[in-house]
């Protein structure tokens, strides 16, 4: 099971480690110490609590659309692999935002996906567009 130490995790949730160290010391994010004996978060409770995170964070609407690009790629933790003979269906939070992938088992056996794994979402498609808002 793959862990993380205070400064990474914090990256990956998108606040300072000053900030993941008082939400440590109040309670509210167990952590254990990795080989060297610096505080680590287990990958798993660090995914559960980026989807509790996501989930009470208010999103904005940005208004209407001014230009678009098609490539993206988020950074984040997967959170849920449901695999079954052929095909695996894998969450990742990626700050605020939840991706759904769908690939074959073998490619997330490949890839040893489970939750708690560090994972980047690649999209390039005609189905996934980022837009930038007009100015008001």
């Amino acid at each position: 099971m793959p862990t993380y130490r205070v400064r990474e995790a914090a990256e990956l949730l998108g606040v300072s480690d000053d900030t993941l160290r008082r939400w440590v010391e109040a309670g509210r994010l167990p952590v254990t110490s990795d080989a060297a004996g610096r505080q680590a978060v287990e990958g798993t409770v660090l995914a559960a609590f980026a989807q509790e995170l996501a989930a009470g964070t208010e999103h904005p609407s940005p208004g209407p659309v001014h230009a678009e690009s098609a490539r993206n790629r988020f950074v984040g933790l997967v959170t849920r692999v449901v695999r079954d003979t052929v095909m695996a269906q894998v969450e990742i939070q990626s700050g605020g935002h939840r991706i759904v992938s769908l690939m074959s088992r073998e490619a997330a056996d490949e890839l040893r996906l489970e939750p708690g794994v560090l994972a980047i979402a690649a999209v390039k498609s005609t189905n996934v567009v980022v837009e930038v808002p007009s100015r008001r």
